[in-house]
């Protein structure tokens, strides 16, 4: 082998020569005699070169491509071959060992390989712990801790990959703290992360709901660093902060992947924006997630434009929140009672906001706009929930001015109003104007005509509705049996039992409370002073 190569070598150095040579013929700058001089040297040298050192340098080569196939049985059977020809390993041998039987996590392997080398009069280099540390990476981290020690002892400090390989162990653990812990000495050190485990602690850290730290590391990163994250990273980051309604991160981590990498996101994070953008009335973002809902193609749907209105309502921007409406009715996305929540929790704040609302939906009118219905029953439920039965009836005699017809929740809003100002007249005129537009009552419908009727001191409607409402093939709910029966108890009817009854045949139990107030004679027991 030693004969061989040195042949081969010896010919390239004599064809070389021989190529300067005849240059230097022909442009006279270097004589022969000057590269026989500086050859001869040379030859001897590979001639005379021990057989050891090549016999090394073979296995050193062997080795690592063993280290790099993690083979540890073609380790062994390398080891045997090297005993018998008794070349002696040296500190790169003992370390590509050490690769092989890390990957598989054998730890007496590794520490024996180690006391070998010891054994031998190497002294381990940082590459040896940084392989002991990979190989520990299963046991407790007080394995590691004490691998760090021995480094310590050996004046080796730690580097980028040190770090590295704690970080990675800390994440495969979801130990966030302590991979933070690192990335922090990391800085103080001056090391710089590697992307690829600065993504992994960054994603570590939003699938653990902690997106305000995932976006710190992030931004940091980016910070300090020439290389830019993936942008699954930055979606990641998006979506934990969706999650937890964290506003800021969405905004920010919005405008990264929507903005800079101009990715769209699925619908179902979409989602998770808008509820976060309606949330803290981030009325900007919600109308750009409406666009790229459009983009991405999917079909828009009233839970698409309810966090929008709530958005719009947090934002104090009513007006253009009544306007949406109009947009979904021309969209043929019809707003619910749902929908319009936000406006009536907004509404309902101040009598002042009842009566402004009115300013707005004549503004929207001039400009030609279509006033939906729903607008104006928010503006009746807010009225009632101020107890204000007066407006709410004005709000009702409004329709015609804004070209709209009731529906069956204006009614319902209306009777509820009913109920809390025992208005029994003004109730009975609602549902005669309810039948006259042909709008079918609902099952809320009669429920409240039959607590209508129960403020009353002559309650007999209260049957008769109840029997229509099961015509109807309604259900009655508990509730609704719940009051008659402590109506006609209360008033010594002895009808109570048929109530009692049929509750119990639509399959409800009799409350501790209910039960106690029958039969203590409609008494309410009163709490002890």
């Amino acid at each position: 082998m030693l004969a061989s190569t040195s042949r081969n070598s010896l010919k390239r150095v004599s064809k070389k020569a021989a190529l300067w040579s005849s240059q230097s013929e022909c442009s006279a700058v270097l004589p022969v005699p000057f590269f026989r001089e500086s050859i001869e040297p040379l030859v001897t040298q590979l001639f005379k070169e021990p057989a050891r050192r090549s016999a090394i340098a073979r296995y050193q080569f062997r080795s690592t491509g063993i280290a790099n196939v993690k083979k540890s049985v073609d380790a062994l059977r390398m080891c045997k071959e090297m005993k018998k020809e008794g070349v002696k390993p040296d500190i790169i041998i003992y370390n590509n060992l050490l690769a092989c039987v890390a990957e598989d996590c054998q730890v007496l392997e590794a520490w024996a390989i180690v006391e070998d080398m010891t054994s031998m009069g190497i002294a381990p280099d940082r590459h040896t712990f940084h392989h002991l540390i990979h190989v520990s990476r299963r046991l407790q981290s007080s394995a590691m801790w004490d691998i760090l020690e021995k480094m310590d002892a050996e004046n080796i400090p730690p580097n980028e990959q040190t770090f590295q390989l704690m970080i990675q162990r800390f994440t495969a653990g979801e130990n966030l703290e302590f991979a933070l812990q690192c990335v922090y000495e990391m800085g103080t050190r001056g090391l710089v992360l590697e992307l690829p485990i600065a993504q992994d602690v960054i994603r570590m850290a939003a699938e653990l709901g902690f997106p305000r730290l995932a976006l710190d590391v992030a931004e940091n990163f980016e910070a300090t660093s020439v290389r830019r994250l993936s942008p699954e990273t930055w979606m990641r980051c998006l979506a934990s902060s969706a999650e937890v309604l964290y506003s800021e991160g969405v905004q920010r981590c919005w405008q990264k992947v929507v903005g800079d990498f101009n990715i769209t996101p699925d619908e179902g994070l979409c989602l998770d924006v808008l509820h976060t953008a309606g949330r803290s009335g981030l009325a900007d973002l919600a109308a750009d997630v409406i666009r790229v809902l459009r983009n991405l193609g999917a079909d828009w749907q009233e839970h698409h434009f309810a966090p929008l209105v709530e958005a719009l309502c947090n934002a104090g921007k009513l007006k253009d929140a009544f306007g949406t409406l109009d947009l979904m009715r021309s969209s043929n996305i019809f707003p619910t009672t749902t929908t319009t929540q936000p406006i009536y929790d907004f509404l309902k704040q101040d009598i002042d906001r009842v009566d402004s609302a009115w300013e707005l939906l004549d503004k929207l009118r001039s400009e030609g706009k279509t006033i939906d219905r729903t607008a104006i029953n928010a503006i009746i439920r807010a009225a009632i929930s101020l107890s204000d039965l007066q407006r709410a009836v004005g709000a009702y005699k409004a329709f015609p001015d804004y070209k709209c017809v009731p529906d069956i929740d204006t009614f319902n809003s209306l009777l509820s109003g009913c109920i809390v100002a025992s208005h029994r007249e003004l109730g009975d005129r609602l549902l005669l104007e309810l039948k006259e537009l042909g709008i079918k009552p609902d099952a809320t419908t009669y429920e409240r005509i039959i607590f209508l009727c129960l403020t009353q001191a002559t309650y007999e409607d209260a049957f008769f509705y109840l029997e229509e409402m099961k015509t109807q093939k309604f259900v009655p709910a508990r509730s609704v049996y719940d009051a008659i029966i402590r109506t006609c108890v209360a008033a010594g009817d002895s009808r109570y039992t048929l109530a009692l009854n049929e509750l119990k045949e639509c399959g409800y139990t009799v409350s501790y409370n209910l039960q106690k107030f029958i039969d203590s004679g409609g008494r309410e027991s009163r709490p002890r002073s």
